[in-house]
């Protein structure tokens, strides 16, 4: 029958109505985001007070979600960054020094001494005083070995150990630098998600590009060197002893002790021991803060364990100066006056607000586990954005209206209908690009525009099929009927194939290609829903209210 009962045409339409209301946010007001909860302007000529005009006026009941717009339509930084994976091979290789050494030292009576010798950072070298137990030595510095687990299944080493006399030369395997790299890669990823999404910046993209380099595009900032400040510093914090201090930059400071400069006092270095106490992966939490003459610094507190080793040693070392090390510089040396048993501090330094508040963005999010060299930047400004914005609209809207036309020229009143579904499948596709919190770009909008002009061959193909059925004199009411009946198969299957072809664009492609893939695929899902539903029920109606006892489409 071609009456579509009332439950149905409740259901079509209250679809229709929901998803209208989530595209409706977009319309209203142009772009307003809340950050830090408090409204602000991003890319729109809009005053403060319209924006908060606007704001007041749409209900907070309602949906307020907006589409994202990406780099391209919006502005902001893309960079190019690469890993220094070196660093933490050579880290690796720093930290397992102390094992080499505490076990060559329980068999002392066989190995003799055991010294460091120079050697570059892809090595370790240790030399031991006793020829005799050279074999003995190589047996356990081998034993320290561990397990990993390697590309082409094979069982791996994570250190290869070779002997030279009295010389012991410890270097990574091929296996555990292949799967140090993966994490750090993996790591240094998610620390860049961490620490631009503590700023508040939404939608930005990272993501990897070949084996050390990563893409990140941040939308809404002005300034790439914004985005370079906040991921440029490493943000290792070290909580070291500190041995004593001199003015002489080349001193020598000692087996097991470190060299570093002081940042409030130049021309002061402090000798430490190489060995932190904490870390600041130790660190529970970091937050900005004022120290008692109300100067900006950073409060932490650590976790439980941390906590419990921090405070055993300020117990220890009471009246003895500790020294807080941010990326191989000292902030301050403060000298410990009591016990502090609850694992928890502030940072003090000549920090302005902002420092300091960045400074605890960083430690919050965590240090990145290597150094990172800025291969490319640039800054996109939003009025390329605007243009892009604008030509997509006109893009759009000639479109749209020539549709329209051909439309109501071809198909006379059912052409109409037909019109007023693409409106709204035009809406719905906004309404679901807000739901999921997808993000548009120049492709996507490309993509809106692919849907408009497929949006009406479901609409051409059943009009068709109902012209055909009207040619052999069935009933107006029954020439429709047939005319979706004999359609549908035919509209399932092509759209169906263009979705499948979305998903797989969406699936293996990245950036441009996915972003139109988004809005393909929402399109042909409205496109479809508006032709077989939306188109159907307005003609439905139309004909229960007329009874016209002929047609022409």
């Amino acid at each position: 029958m071609l009456n579509i009962s009332f439950p149905k045409l409740v259901m079509i339409w209250l679809t229709v109505a929901l998803g209208l209301l989530f595209a409706l946010p977009n319309a209203f007001y142009t772009r307003v985001e809340t950050r830090n909860d408090a409204v602000s302007l991003i890319e729109t000529g809009q005053s403060n007070a319209q924006i908060a005009a606007d704001a007041a006026l749409w209900p907070n009941f309602l949906p307020s979600n907006l589409v994202n717009l990406g780099l391209d339509l919006r502005g902001g930084a893309h960079l190019l960054v690469e890993v220094q994976v070196e660093d933490v091979h050579a880290s690796f290789l720093e930290g397992f020094w102390p094992s080499v050494r505490d076990a060559l030292a329980l068999e002392r009576d066989t190995v003799g001494f055991v010294t460091r010798e120079d050697s570059p950072a892809t090595e370790l070298r240790v030399r031991i005083s006793e020829a005799a137990g050279a074999t003995q030595a190589f047996q356990i510095v081998r034993g320290l070995a561990q397990p990993v687990a390697s590309f082409t299944g094979a069982a791996a080493t994570n250190i290869d150990v070779r002997i030279d006399g009295t010389l012991l030369t410890i270097t990574l395997s091929d296996a555990e630098m292949a799967a140090m790299d993966e994490r750090t890669i993996m790591q240094t990823l998610e620390i860049i998600r961490r620490r631009i999404d503590e700023v508040g910046t939404r939608e930005p993209t990272i993501q990897r590009q070949g084996s050390d380099r990563i893409l990140v595009q941040v939308p809404g900032v002005g300034s790439a060197s914004e985005i370079i400040e906040l991921l440029g510093t490493t943000a290792q914090l070290t909580f070291n002893p500190v041995v004593g201090r001199t003015a002489d930059a080349d001193a020598s400071p000692g087996t097991g002790n470190i060299l570093l400069p002081s940042i409030d006092q130049p021309g002061v270095y402090f000798i430490l021991e190489r060995r932190p106490v904490v870390t600041g992966e130790d660190l529970q939490n970091a937050q900005l803060d004022f120290d008692e003459n109300g100067r900006p610094a950073v409060a932490f507190r650590f976790n439980t364990s941390a906590a419990r080793r921090f405070g055993d040693y300020t117990l220890e070392n009471i009246g003895n100066p500790f020294a807080i090390v941010l990326d191989q510089e000292v902030i301050s040396a403060p000298t410990i006056q009591s016990h502090i048993p609850g694992g928890s501090g502030i940072i003090t330094g000549n920090f302005s607000v902002e420092e300091a508040t960045n400074l605890a963005v960083l430690l919050r999010a965590g240090a990145l586990p290597a150094e990172l060299e800025f291969l490319e930047e640039r800054t996109i400004g939003p009025e390329l954005g605007a243009d892009s914005i604008a030509a997509g609209q006109i893009a759009c809207i000639v479109a749209g209206i020539g549709i329209l036309i051909y439309m109501a020229l071809s198909y006379g009143l059912f052409g109409i209908f037909a019109n007023i579904a693409l409106i709204i499948n035009v809406g719905l596709i906004f309404g679901l690009l807000s739901v999921v919190g997808a993000t548009l770009t120049l492709p996507g909008i490309a993509g809106i525009v692919l849907t408009i002009g497929m949006a009406v061959d479901a609409n051409v193909i059943v009009f068709e099929r109902i012209r055909e059925e009207l040619k052999t004199a069935k009933g107006p009411a029954r020439a429709i009927e047939l005319g979706y009946e004999k359609a549908l198969s035919s509209i399932i299957d092509a759209n169906f194939t263009t979705f499948m072809t979305a998903v797989i664009l969406f699936i293996i492609g990245t950036g441009p290609v996915s972003g139109f893939a988004v809005t393909l695929g929402f399109g042909i899902i409205t496109s479809v829903f508006t032709a077989l539903f939306v188109t159907r029920s307005l003609i439905s109606i139309w004909f229960a209210r007329r009874r016209p006892k002929t047609i022409e489409v």
